[in-house]
C-alpha cells in the first residue's frame, strides 16, 4: 500500500491559481492510479480528476475541465493538481487518492468507493 500526504492547499481569490502536491510513500507507486477528489461542506465527496499508472491519461469531472490539471512524476513518488481559474464553488477539502491498477481507469472511478487509499485532505478556500 501507499501512504498520501497531501499539501498546497490554502487561500486565493477568485481567478487565481493554486497548485496542490500529494507525496507517496513506497516503491510501488508506479503500480497505482492516482485521483483528486474534493469535499465541501455538507456536500458528498466528488470526483476531481485522475491519472492512470503512467500519466498518459488523465479524466476530469465537467465542472474543472478545462481550468484543473492532473500530473505525476513516478520518480519522485508525486502527484499535482494546478487549479486554475478558481471560482468560489471550488472551495473544499482536496483529498488524494490511489488505486492499485496498471492500464486505464474504467469503472465507476468517479464514485470514492473505487479508491483504496486517501490521504488526510488540504484545504482550498477561494474568496469571492
Amino acid at each position: 500500500q501507499v501512504q498520501l500526504v497531501e499539501s498546497g492547499g490554502g487561500l486565493v481569490q477568485a481567478g487565481g491559481s493554486l497548485r496542490v502536491s500529494c507525496a507517496a510513500s513506497g516503491r510501488t507507486f508506479s503500480m497505482y492510479a492516482m485521483g483528486w477528489f474534493r469535499q465541501a461542506p455538507g456536500k458528498e465527496r466528488e470526483f476531481v480528476a485522475g491519472i492512470n499508472w503512467s500519466g498518459g491519461s488523465t479524466y476530469y469531472a465537467d465542472s474543472v475541465k478545462g481550468r484543473f490539471t492532473i500530473s505525476r512524476d513516478n520518480a519522485k513518488n508525486m502527484v499535482w493538481l494546478q487549479m486554475n481559474s478558481l471560482k468560489p464553488e471550488d472551495t473544499a477539502v482536496y483529498l488524494c487518492a490511489a488505486v492499485r491498477r496498471r492500464g486505464e481507469l474504467v469503472g465507476p472511478f468517479r464514485e470514492y468507493d473505487y479508491w483504496g487509499q486517501w490521504g488526510q485532505g488540504t484545504q482550498v478556500t477561494v474568496s469571492s
